[in-house]
């Protein structure tokens, strides 16, 4: 068999988390993009379907650097079992969003369930290395990047079309289900999701357990290096904001291709941690692939600001996640390798702050300009943000390629990793 599928084969625990992401992500799409779509309707205007967008962004992270203190010294299995049933109470709100007056209740319910998920991913991140073995940890990275992908690509064009045909409130339904699918399959997760900790030894206080995560990135180039990786992508996520007015206003394709739009990022998403799998495991070509999927980013969102064809533009957002999804999975994958158990969660929240906090900034800045600049003018801008960070970040971060290439990456030696 192909090696991700004995990767889901051999670690039973491992396949009920990855199944468990599947069917979160895929609800996750379910409710926003019936919602962006529905809040377009009500409204007549492209901002709070932004700010939905802002709200599922922002408040991750302003919660991410909490929630990594907690995966580091909760039972992560209750953590994640745990945001599932919040996040069902947060989506039922949504049966209330039904006309113009309670519209902002939308980017309310979508940032309540955010705050659920917030907790979710530094507690998922930090328990991967302790349900496989190590050397499956490259392929279990690429899996779980992949999974967000899937998702994307099934729940957002599913996501589309079933709200054309029966209606956002049946969507917002079977994200409830999966909900409760995805809380059920981490129940059966039997395989520790964290290392025993010292039973006499105290757990710092939150903040300073906070700071002890901050001094550890800053005295580590190549893992504060790989802590701003995912920012280049978040910067140029302001794009999502367009994708309502670029689906009607610019194409006129309608929901339908507002969730082929969502899609096409799924499809990307999907292929690039697959095909880039094989960077994950040579040293020598991690920091200029991360570079060159940044670029790939800005690049290919440029052309979607030019292209005059709908179905041009759907390759290029494909191709633009192509590099944003193997970006996030390298890099998921590096601090996963070199960061100790006991700190991983909190690093990992780190990193996923820094890149929340620039997806919602560029997400609320496209907001405020999408109604009065035309679409393909905020994509350029947000395609070339990207592009200079990856320029800037690589030049930075030149001189870390050679320690890489010749096996000084920090974790690379044994026990590295929990010096």
């Amino acid at each position: 068999m192909p090696p991700a599928l004995t990767v889901l084969t051999r670690n039973p625990d491992f396949r009920r988390l990855f199944f468990a992401e599947l069917v979160m992500f895929g609800g996750d799409w379910f409710a926003l993009i019936p919602l962006m779509t529905l809040l377009h309707e009500l409204t007549g205007s492209g901002l709070p379907s932004a700010l939905a967008l802002v709200a599922d962004t922002a408040v991750n992270a302003f919660m991410l650097p909490f929630a990594g203190v907690v995966a580091d010294r909760v039972n992560r299995r209750l953590i994640l079992i745990s945001s599932n049933v919040a996040a069902i109470g947060a989506i039922s709100l949504l049966f209330l969003v039904r006309s113009p007056g309670v519209a902002w209740l939308g980017p309310v319910a979508i940032g309540l369930a955010a705050t659920a998920k917030a907790f979710y991913s530094p507690a998922a991140g930090a328990a991967l290395p302790n349900l496989v073995d190590r050397a499956d940890l490259g392929t279990a990275n690429a899996l779980g990047g992949s999974a967000w992908g899937t998702m994307l690509v099934v729940g957002a064009s599913a996501g589309g079309v079933v709200s054309a045909r029966v209606g956002p409130y049946t969507c917002f339904l079977i994200t409830i289900v999966c909900l409760v699918v995805a809380a059920v399959l981490v129940w059966r997760v039997r395989r520790p999701m964290q290392q025993p900790r010292d039973a006499g030894a105290e757990p710092p206080r939150p903040w300073h357990a906070l700071l002890e995560a901050l001094r550890y990135i800053r005295h580590r180039p190549q893992v504060a290096s790989f802590v701003t990786v995912k920012s280049a992508v978040g910067v140029g996520n302001g794009v999502l904001g367009t994708f309502p007015l670029l689906a009607t206003a610019v194409f006129g394709v309608g929901p339908a291709g507002l969730g082929a739009l969502f899609a096409a990022r799924g499809v990307g998403a999907l292929l690039g941690p697959l095909v880039l799998r094989r960077v994950l495991t040579k040293r020598a070509w991690l920091m200029p692939g991360l570079a060159i999927s940044m670029a790939a980013y800005g690049l290919a969102y440029l052309g979607v600001a030019l292209s005059p064809w709908f179905w041009l533009a759907l390759i290029l957002v494909a191709a633009a996640h192509f590099g944003g999804g193997g970006n996030w999975a390298m890099s998921n994958y590096a601090l996963q390798l070199v960061v100790p158990d006991g700190l991983r969660g909190r690093v990992m929240a780190a990193d996923m702050t820094l890149a929340t906090l620039a997806i919602s900034v560029s997400v609320l800045v496209a907001g405020l300009f999408v109604d009065s600049v035309s679409p393909r003018v905020v994509i350029a801008a947000c395609g070339g943000a990207t592009l200079l960070y990856a320029v800037v970040w690589r030049l930075a971060t030149r001189r870390l390629t050679t320690a890489a290439a010749e096996g000084e990456l920090v974790g690379s030696r044994p026990g590295a990793a929990d010096a």
